[in-house]
C-alpha cells in the first residue's frame, strides 16, 4: 500500500525514489500547494479506481496521512 502511494506521490511531485517519506507535508513540502494536490488526488483516484470523499482530500496533509486514508479505498 505505502509504495503504491508513494508511486503516485513520486510521479505528481519528481521525486527521488529515496526521499524521506516524514517530509513530505503539504504546503512544507516544496511543491506540494494546492494545485499539486489536486494533481496528487486525481492520481491517487486512479491508481486506486475510486473517488475520494471531500473529507479525505482534505485531510490528506502529508504522506503518512495519505497512506492512512488510501487504506480505506484499497
Amino acid at each position: 500500500m505505502e509504495d503504491r502511494v508513494f508511486a503516485q506521490f513520486a510521479d505528481v511531485l519528481a521525486l527521488d525514489p529515496l526521499a524521506n517519506r516524514a517530509e513530505l507535508v503539504y504546503n512544507e513540502y516544496p511543491g506540494w500547494d494546492s494545485v499539486a494536490h489536486m494533481t496528487l488526488i486525481a492520481a491517487l483516484e486512479t491508481e486506486f479506481d475510486c473517488m475520494l470523499e471531500m473529507d479525505d482530500i482534505l485531510d490528506m496533509s502529508s504522506f503518512a496521512k495519505a497512506v492512512e486514508i488510501m487504506q480505506k479505498y484499497g
